[in-house]
């Protein structure tokens, strides 16, 4: 499974091969970014990050937390 993400607003590519069943918090990890620091689009809606990637394309805006 293959998914290209695009980083908002630099337009940065980050590819991520990854399993079956894989989620877009697993990707986020494994390019070593902090999910609770970061939103996942995808054609134009905001996804939940324990959702399964399901799409070939997708964008992730990176957001601050004041935690």
């Amino acid at each position: 499974m293959l998914c290209r993400f695009t980083l908002i607003p630099d337009g940065g590519v980050l590819v991520y091969r990854g399993q079956p069943g894989d989620t877009y918090e697993t990707a986020l990890l494994s390019f070593g970014l902090n999910p609770d620091t970061a939103l996942i689009f995808c054609r134009g809606r905001s996804v939940p990050q324990d959702e399964e990637i399901t799409e070939e394309e997708a964008g992730i805006f990176p957001a601050s937390s004041r935690g």
